[in-house]
């Protein structure tokens, strides 16, 4: 049940007419991995933590440097050359002190992610405490792939975003209803075995991310916001709004628009599910 304190801190979702106890005690239970906390793991965490997402799982190796500051909303100046991680747990940890905020200061590469997701996910599932969701933070192909295997293989659900200049994109992949992954959208990709890659800036195997092409403050707020509505409302209602759709946003023009996507099944990654 919620606390008389977790009822006064949640006071004004629980107004809302579609947002009634139920739904903020799923978000109490819930438990969301996020992958990369830089420009967009950093507005979508704080997000969730506030609205009350009981536990968060943050990884990156990351440090902290003086041009994140510009869109990294979790850092001040005082925190340049400290983890990202171990800082945004601390920032979240004080904004709203209901959740349980852990920390994990590892690189995703190809080479570590069976370490750090495989096994770990395998000794969660024997207690049934595999994370609800996945969210995808990242700024490079080899990390949104290996997220995308990892979220086929233990069926977990992968809210993936992206943000580079004015524009955006986000899409919310469920495995288990079998309605297509990443890798079905965006083709397969052999960073996705072999690349060495960073959580966030800096992947020199991908041509266009933040660090070369760079990025305005504002996409990177608003693609987390709009990524974590979509997981309050995935979480909290059991709705995905984004179905078999990619919302495409565009702050030049201000324009926001949905592609339809289906399951590839000859997909490499999850069309062995039909066999």
């Amino acid at each position: 049940m919620l606390t008389d304190s977790e009822l006064a801190f949640y006071a004004r979702q629980l107004l809302l007419p579609h947002w009634d106890i139920e739904s903020q005690l799923n978000l109490k239970n819930a438990s969301v991995m996020l992958i990369g906390m830089g420009g967009l793991g950093c507005p979508a965490s704080e997000i969730l933590a506030r609205a009350g997402v009981g536990r968060l799982t943050l990884v990156d190796d990351d440090i902290i440097e003086v041009s994140n500051l510009q869109r990294q909303t979790l850092y001040a100046p005082k925190d340049i050359g400290q983890s990202k991680a171990l800082t945004a747990k601390t920032a979240l940890t004080r904004i709203n002190p209901h959740i349980d905020v852990q920390a994990i200061c590892q690189r995703l590469t190809a080479e570590k992610a069976d370490e750090l997701f495989g096994e770990r996910l395998y000794e969660l599932t024997k207690t049934d405490d595999v994370p609800d969701l996945l969210l995808d933070g990242s700024d490079n192909f080899a990390t949104r792939y290996l997220l995308n295997r990892i979220s086929v293989e233990y069926g977990i659900p992968l809210l993936s975003a992206s943000a580079i200049g004015f524009s955006g994109q986000l899409a919310l992949f469920e495995p288990k209803k079998q309605t297509g992954c990443y890798a079905c959208v965006f083709g397969a990709s052999k960073v996705a075995s072999d690349a060495e890659t960073e959580n966030d800036e800096g992947d020199n195997n991908n041509p266009a991310n933040c660090a070369s092409s760079g990025v305005l403050a504002s996409t990177t707020a608003v693609m987390g916001g709009l990524q974590a509505n979509v997981a309050l409302q995935y979480l909290g209602r059991g709705i995905n709004p984004l179905r078999g759709k990619l919302l495409l946003w565009d702050g030049m023009s201000m324009s926001q628009k949905m592609m339809r996507y289906e399951r590839n099944e000859r997909c490499l990654v999850c069309g062995y599910q039909d066999e």
